[in-house]
């Protein structure tokens, strides 16, 4: 089950062209796991992470998670 997205998520999201919002909501995923991994807690910073696809992020390969 997805959880519902937050007003500053949606936003951040919506700020993006529909054809990027995929790498977004990917983005998203892999560090609200990185954080929750490492500090215990899901904080993300939407507006960044939109800024970095906007400037051209995107997956390199697709990693394993290391356990």
């Amino acid at each position: 089950m997805t959880e519902p997205r937050s007003l500053k998520n949606q936003e951040a999201r919506e700020s993006l062209p529909a054809e990027l919002q995929p790498i977004y909501d990917e983005l998203v995923t892999d560090y609200r796991w990185a954080t929750v991994k490492r500090y215990g807690t899901g904080y993300v910073a939407y507006s960044v992470l939109a800024d970095l696809v906007r400037a051209g992020w995107r997956p390199s390969a697709r990693q394993r998670k290391q356990g």
